[in-house]
């Protein structure tokens, strides 16, 4: 090891061991922001679709940097966000264990979406989840004496929230369900705001702002089984090295007689639980009621009427039609992935500056787009053959 006599870094991070398949196909939070009681009650999370990307150009507000005042084009993400649906309230307990549920609450009236969740195959099931709990002639008194126990005795409040996927143009009808923290306010205030979420279509405007820091939570995409190089990053072997190169030349000594977990092998690469922090909200875009002009892709540096769809859509993903946002940078996985969207755990102290947009991309994302909108196309090439009435 003359070659590397002084130092030898060894090649990937063992902070993420096991690196296998994850569990949980969309992202799974185990904490959530710190509670503030000085604040209004808000909830802490979403949820999202992944659509697609482009780019956009701005302005740079940064001091310091040498592209301060200049502008930049920088990629961004969309995420299609449509509405969610509290269903249930849960409280918890502090204990020296950590947090022990004290009860649930659920509501009467239940979508087929979050229904399906319960069954493993809704086709043959007799779909009678939650009849009897509905039935009961004493529902409405059970349901305010469990808010009432809740207001009494539980520490965190939460409520139990899901998608709407049948609102997109996916083909999944099964809710994706997800336990999201009401922060702010007493314990009282939470419970009230939660009851008076229910059964409510819940926008994502009323949980996040434009320009303010999320954290996004996420399975990777996912890469099958790999070899040592792809997957760990170490060096090959030279040219002429006996029965293959791209390998690990020594996975050990003899004693101990086993193989450490932290010598590089081959296996799983991609589709793993990650949490992407602080990425920033460039813009949150509204679902356009029939007959109305989508201008949600219009800045002040570019006038054009254009919705944030691309021409021909976004490529394994289609139309856009719910609320959305723009986030800046790539995201974890492919089209149409489930992610979670988070309050920021550790939001970064430094100036973030103004967002400055000057100018969103909706050229078509299959090849070398050259148009922004079909007006623009049609006024370049003039009437086409297909477009002439015969």
């Amino acid at each position: 090891m003359s070659h590397r006599k002084f130092e030898a870094p060894r090649h990937g991070s063992l902070g993420f061991l096991p690196r296998k398949r994850t569990k949980k196909h969309r992202g799974k939070m185990r904490a959530f922001p710190a509670d503030d009681a000085s604040k209004a009650c808000h909830l802490t999370a979403f949820f999202g679709y992944k659509a697609g990307m482009t780019h956009v150009v701005r302005k740079l507000d940064r001091p310091g940097s040498v592209s301060h005042k200049k502008e930049v084009c920088e990629a961004v993400t969309i995420i299609e966000t449509p509405p969610i649906v509290p269903v249930a309230v849960v409280g918890y307990k502090l204990t020296p264990q950590g947090l022990r549920t004290l009860k649930s609450v659920w509501t009467k009236n239940l979508n087929e979406d979050v229904r399906r969740r319960f069954y493993k195959n809704w086709y043959a099931s007799k779909k009678k989840a939650f009849t009897k709990y509905v039935a009961a002639e004493d529902f409405d008194a059970k349901f305010d004496a469990g808010l009432a126990y809740l207001k009494a005795n539980a520490d965190v409040v939460r409520v139990v929230a899901h998608s709407q996927p049948g609102l997109t143009g996916l083909r999944q009808k099964t809710a994706h369900v997800l336990e999201i923290q009401v922060n702010g306010g007493s314990v009282e205030d939470k419970v009230d705001f939660a009851k008076a979420l229910l059964e409510q279509n819940v926008p994502v405007k009323t949980v996040f702002a434009e320009g303010e820091f999320i954290d996004i939570l996420g399975a990777t995409k996912g890469h099958g089984y790999e070899g040592v190089v792809t997957r760990w990053g170490v060096k090959r072997l030279p040219r002429k090295t006996h029965r293959g190169l791209r390998k690990v030349a020594c996975i050990g000594a003899w004693h101990p007689a086993r193989v450490g977990y932290q010598v590089a092998r081959a296996g799983q690469r991609g589709y793993h639980h990650r949490t992407e922090r602080n990425k920033r909200i460039f813009r949150i875009g509204e679902k356009v009621g029939a007959g109305e002009v989508d201008t949600s892709a219009t800045t002040a540096a570019d006038l054009t009427q254009k919705g944030i769809n691309p021409m021909g859509g976004f490529p394994h993903y289609g139309i856009v039609r719910n609320d959305w946002l723009m986030m800046l940078g790539g995201l974890p996985g492919t089209k149409k992935r489930p992610l979670t969207l988070r309050k920021a755990i550790q939001p970064p102290a430094r100036f973030s500056g103004d967002l400055n947009l000057l100018f969103i991309d909706t050229s078509s994302k299959y090849g070398h787009g050259r148009f922004q909108t079909d007006a623009e196309k049609r006024k370049y090439l003039g009437t086409l053959k297909k477009d002439k009435e015969e």
